[in-house]
Order: structure tokens, then C-alpha cells, then sequence
């Protein structure tokens, strides 16, 4: 039997061969030449192993030390990103502190620190929006409570002209109506920067027939030129279609401002309306609009000043011409809340122009029925009408019975909705005038228990707050059928009875 390489070398120098035949000793070879074949294996499995556990130990550290060097790189960017996020703050750790524990225990601070000022902000918020309601309520009622009485001064001027007076009463009665349209004028404003501060400016599309729109604002600012030797010209692009669709009346509280500011600060000169057409397709037009004057004019440097809030050109302007200097601020946020802007040009003593340009959708067709125009309150005529009127000022009831009485309406009254209610389950009538704010049933109620038992008869909303959607919308929703602002222009009270009545076709108005 062959022995073990190594045993087989030890018998050859040291055991004799007439030993080597003997069976015990035979026996005793082999033993020791498995233990030399076990060890050898065993060996050589302890060295397979070494090998392995030699080649993970260094797959270990390497990863090991990739990820020590990614635990470097995390700390150094969360360092950096902790100061990004407060570098002016005070930082509670160095560049060398690696204690992760120590960041995370920083950023905890941090957080806690952050979601108390978010909670602050919060809190700030609720507060902030607490106050703009309450400002917002505060404006309603101021509104309602200066437009009361501001519609029975303005009402009574209107009454006054229907009479023959002498000329000296004339001048007077002039200068009561520009002092009403000014302190009117001043209330619309403030409402109306309220109302953009606060988001609430929302814009209708109706059709526009632009030229008829421009004589209206030239007609509208005649008297108040002429009263200051001016002239009011219109220069008009024949290209522009007849009809644009947009909100009207934001296009003329915007024309109306700047010819109002272009009559206030001309003397003996003309104010310009030019519009052009820019360009147009199938649906859309843009125009170009300009109000030019050659009045004082204004210094290159106020004329960012003038389109601020509370700002004009000179201290002295307020003073002499009056203004809240709020106009062209109001004029300002309308064009950008239409994707457009106000720009000047002007030169001190030479006059001013301000121009926009302005997007409207085409009008679809051109054959639009249009109310005529109303000039002169002499040529109203309402006989055959049986109007409810349901307010509850003494002087508001006085001013609307009696104008409506001029256009020869027959009036009833009603001092509140409660009454209005029972008179019309027990009367006919054509058509409600009705106030919004009474006491005992405010008239929102009225007509919602009017319409439990008559659907058909007209009711129109009376308010001394300006018109807006959640106006419109609630009084819709009571089954109104249109709305009116106090303190009214007679022809828009007329046109709208007229129209919900029914009888715009018997309209016969001359210009």
C-alpha cells in the first residue's frame, strides 16, 4: 500500500526494510499516513477558506469605505443645505463636526422652530383674512349708508331739472350735480381699489358697439368740457368691426377715467379719443385706444408717480383739481387683470397721452338689436305702467315716485318685503322696483316668497352697494330679474323697467 509522500520519505532514512513486513507495524503506517492524507486536506480547506474570507474581508472594507465616504458627502451636503435654507441663522455645528446625531439633533430644533412660524402664519393669515372681511363689510355698509342719502341729493337734482328755472338756479343746481358725480365718483373708486386689493374683480362678455360707446363717453363728459373751453374729439378706425364682445363696463370706467382726467386738466383745448384697429381674425380683435390732451401735461419724473395709489403728479393737484389718486391706479390693475398695460407720454405744459391696447372677442353676427340712446327726460313716457316700488327711505321713495310718476307710471309702495308680499298675491302689478336691504323682510326674501306664487312679473333689484357678483348671483338665485345701483341714472332705470316690462318695441327715442 503506498503511504503518504511525507511518511514514505521518514521510512526510507530511518525504518530498516526487515521491519517493514510486519503486520502490526503495517498497520500502524497506514494509520499515520491517513492522518498525513486528512491533514493535507484539511490544510488545503483551511487555505480555500483563508483565500475567501481574505478576498470578503477587502470587499468589506471597500465598502466600507465608500459608504464612510458617502455618510461624508450626505453630512457636507445637509450642511450646506441647512444654511442655504437660514444663512444669516445662527449654525450650531462647524465643517469638521461630523456628529451625525448632533445635525439631525439641530434640524429637529429647526423644525420645530419652522412648523411654529408656519403655525404663526397661520394664525397671521386667519387674522389678516378676519380683518379684509371685516373691511370688506365695513365698505358694504359704508356704501349702502353714503349712497342712501347721496341718491335722494342726486335724485332731487334730477327732479329739479324737469322745472323751469331761473338762471341764477340753474347755476346752482350745475354746480350741486358736479359736486354729487364727484363725491360718487370718489365712493366708486374706493370700492372699486377695495375690490382689487381683494381679488374680487371679475369681467363680463357682452356685446360692444364701440363707436355708439364712444359718443356715450363723449356725451357724458360734454357738459363738464365745454364748462372749461374745451372740445372733445373722436377719431375712429372705419376697419374696426361694428360689434366686439367684452365688459363693457370696465371699458368705460377705464375711457370714462382718463377723459374725465383729460377734461379736469385742460383748459381751453381739445381732448382726443382715438381708437385703431391692430389687427383681427375670425374671432378676436385688438384695438388700440388713446386719450390725448394738451393740458399742463406731466414732468418725466412723477409720471411713474401718477399710476401709484393716493399719488399725483403735485401736491397742489389735489388741492385744485381734486382727485383721490386713486384712478389711474384702479385703471392700472383693470388693464393688467386683462393682460394689457396703461403707458404714457407726456411733456410738462404740452399735454398728455395715455394709450393700452386691448383684446375682444368678435361678435358672431352683426345684426344686434341696441336700445336707442335716451337724451332728455322730457321724452320718457311709462303710461299704461303699474310699477311696485318696496322701499323704505322716505327720500329714496320720494325721488323714485316721483320720477317714475313724471314718465307717467302709476306707483304703488311698499315700506319693506313683508308688505310688497301681500301686495302682490292681492294686486297686479307690471313690474317690482325692489330694495335689497329692508328691515322686517330684506328683499331677497320678498322675492323668493313671491315666487312661490307668481313666476312671471319682473322684479328688479334696487341697491345702494355696487353691483357685483355675489350681488348678481343671490339675486338671481331669489328669482330677480336684474339688478340697478343707487344712487340710478334715469335713463338706465328707464331702459331696464321698459325692457323687463316688455316694452322696448313701443320705444321710440330721437337723438
Amino acid at each position: 500500500m503506498p503511504y503518504h509522500n511525507i511518511l514514505n520519505n521518514q521510512l526510507s532514512k530511518f525504518l530498516p526494510e526487515k521491519y517493514r513486513d510486519d503486520e502490526g507495524l503495517k498497520q500502524f503506517l497506514e494509520t499515520i499516513s491517513k492522518c498525513y492524507d486528512s491533514f493535507e486536506k484539511d490544510k488545503k480547506i483551511t487555505e480555500h477558506a483563508f483565500d475567501v474570507s481574505e478576498r470578503e474581508y477587502q470587499i468589506v472594507t471597500q465598502d466600507l469605505h465608500e459608504q464612510n465616504e458617502i455618510r461624508k458627502k450626505s453630512i457636507l451636503k445637509l450642511k450646506e443645505a441647512i444654511r442655504s435654507l437660514d444663512p444669516t441663522g445662527h449654525i450650531q455645528f462647524t465643517d469638521e463636526d461630523d456628529d451625525l446625531i448632533h445635525i439631525i439633533s439641530f434640524l429637529e430644533k429647526q423644525i420645530t422652530k419652522t412648523k411654529q412660524l408656519e403655525q404663526d402664519l397661520i394664525n397671521s393669515k386667519d387674522i389678516a383674512e378676519k380683518a379684509a372681511q371685516a373691511k370688506s363689510e365695513f365698505l358694504s355698509v359704508m356704501s349702502h349708508e353714503i349712497r342712501t342719502p347721496l341718491n335722494a341729493i342726486i335724485g332731487t337734482i334730477m327732479l329739479l331739472q324737469y322745472h323751469e328755472l331761473l338762471p341764477e338756479q340753474k347755476e346752482l343746481l350745475n354746480v350741486m350735480e358736479i359736486s354729487s358725480e364727484n363725491l360718487l365718483s370718489l365712493i366708486n373708486d374706493v370700492l372699486d381699489f377695495s375690490k382689487l386689493e381683494e381679488g374680487k374683480i371679475f369681467f363680463v362678455e357682452r356685446n360692444i358697439n364701440i363707436l355708439q360707446f364712444l359718443k356715450n363717453i363723449k356725451m357724458a363728459n360734454r357738459v363738464r368740457a365745454e364748462e372749461k373751453g374745451n372740445s372733445i374729439k373722436i377719431l375712429f378706425d372705419d376697419d374696426i368691426p361694428k360689434f366686439v364682445v367684452g365688459d363693457d363696463v370696465r371699458l368705460g370706467q377705464i375711457l370714462n377715467n382718463l377723459v374725465s382726467n383729460a377734461v379736469k386738466f385742460t383748459q381751453k383745448g381739445t381732448i382726443t379719443i382715438r381708437v385703431g384697429l391692430h389687427s383681427m381674425n375670425e374671432s378676436d380683435v385688438e384695438l388700440d385706444f388713446s386719450i390725448e390732451d394738451n393740458g399742463i401735461g406731466i414732468p418725466p419724473e412723477k409720471q411713474e408717480l401718477v399710476f401709484e395709489r393716493f399719488t399725483q403728479a403735485n401736491n397742489n393737484i389735489t388741492r385744485e383739481f381734486g382727485g383721490s389718486g386713486l384712478g389711474l391706479t384702479i385703471i392700472k390693475r383693470l388693464l393688467e387683470l386683462q393682460n394689457s398695460r396703461i403707458q404714457l407720454e407726456s411733456e410738462a405744459g404740452k399735454g398728455s397721452r395715455f394709450y393700452f391696447r386691448l383684446a375682444f372677442k368678435r361678435n358672431s353676427t352683426e345684426e344686434i338689436h341696441e336700445a336707442k340712446p335716451v337724451f332728455g327726460l322730457k321724452k320718457m313716457d311709462m303710461s299704461g305702467l303699474k310699477i311696485l316700488l318696496v322701499e323704505d327711505v322716505a327720500f329714496n321713495v320720494m325721488v323714485a315716485e316721483k320720477m317714475l310718476q313724471n314718465w307717467n307710471a302709476i306707483v304703488d309702495l311698499a315700506g319693506n318685503g313683508a308688505i310688497a308680499v301681500d301686495k302682490v298675491r292681492n294686486n297686479h302689478y307690471d313690474l317690482v322696483l325692489m330694495d335689497i336691504q329692508m328691515p322686517v323682510m330684506d328683499g331677497y326674501t320678498a322675492t323668493t316668497e313671491i315666487r312661490k306664487f307668481n313666476t312671471d312679473i319682473p322684479i328688479i333689484a334696487l341697491t345702494a352697494s355696487t353691483i357685483n357678483l355675489d350681488i348678481e348671483s343671490q339675486a338671481k338665485k331669489s328669482g330677480m330679474n336684474g339688478c340697478i345701483t343707487k344712487p340710478f341714472n334715469p335713463g338706465d332705470l328707464y331702459s331696464i323697467i321698459m325692457d323687463k316690462a316688455g316694452k322696448t318695441d313701443d320705444l321710440n327715442y330721437s337723438i
